[in-house]
């Protein structure tokens, strides 16, 4: 799904030149569940803007799904982008004035997706994140939970080959963080690739493989042995009561 080889990102700050990436190597294999971990500038953001081809690299080859990435021109990735991949913000990223539904439109709005279609699809999405009863809701009126509940349902609805998600628990509470890690692990288990940037241990113990980056290099790669389990009590509750 995702080969990275040699990926180098070199940033220049006048005369001075700064290599965020030097010469990475990374295989995910499709339906992966792995988390970046690293201190603050290991080079892990970096990472995430190639893969989510938000940014391109100074040297190497990015292979997504097949295709090599690396070159592409910036219409091409935006297609790249909208079509093979959902992204989850820590910040969540929803329009304020819109509702759930509405937000959750609105990459299948981009792609020019006719409007009884995308609204079925949208409120399917928001379904199944357990928010079937909230879809005219907007983000003021909805928990911080919630609300990345939303933002995964956005990047679900266009069936992308890989979700990558930046920080996706760092403004939620423990409570709210599980039930985020229950809906990847649930979307993992159905055959999603799925790749998260966290800071927290205890939220990389939910994935399957946590890739540990430091001064530009990949100083870790290593198999969770005791993958913990998430539990969504609220979407089970509101479930219920639906």
């Amino acid at each position: 799904m995702i080969d990275l080889r040699g990926i180098k990102k070199i940033y220049a700050n006048g005369d001075i030149q700064v290599a965020a990436l030097s010469g990475v190597d990374l295989h995910v294999g499709a339906s992966e569940f792995v988390s970046i971990m690293g201190p603050s500038g290991s080079g892990k953001s970096t990472m995430m803007n190639i893969l989510g081809c938000l940014d391109t690299p100074t040297e190497g080859e990015y292979f997504l799904d097949g295709t090599d990435v690396a070159k592409a021109s910036g219409d091409d990735l935006a297609v790249i982008r909208n079509r093979k991949i959902g992204f989850v913000f820590q910040g969540f990223n929803l329009l304020a004035r819109t509702t759930a539904v509405e937000n959750v439109e609105l990459p299948m709005l981009y792609a020019g997706m006719g409007g009884k279609e995308r609204r079925a699809r949208a409120i399917a999405a928001l379904e199944s994140v357990g928010l079937g009863s909230r879809i005219h809701h907007r983000p003021k009126e909805l928990s911080g939970g919630q609300q990345q509940r939303v933002a995964i349902a956005r990047a679900l609805v266009t069936n992308p080959s890989i979700i990558l998600a930046d920080e996706p628990t760092g403004n939620l509470d423990s409570r709210s963080s599980e039930e985020v890690m229950a809906i990847f692990q649930r979307l993992h288990a159905s055959g999603n690739t799925i790749i998260i940037v966290t800071h927290e241990p205890d939220i990389a113990q939910f994935t399957q493989r946590i890739v540990r980056f430091r001064d530009g290099h990949i100083e870790g790669d290593e198999i969770v042995e005791n993958q913990r389990q998430a539990h969504a009590h609220v979407i089970e509750e509101e479930g219920a009561a639906k």
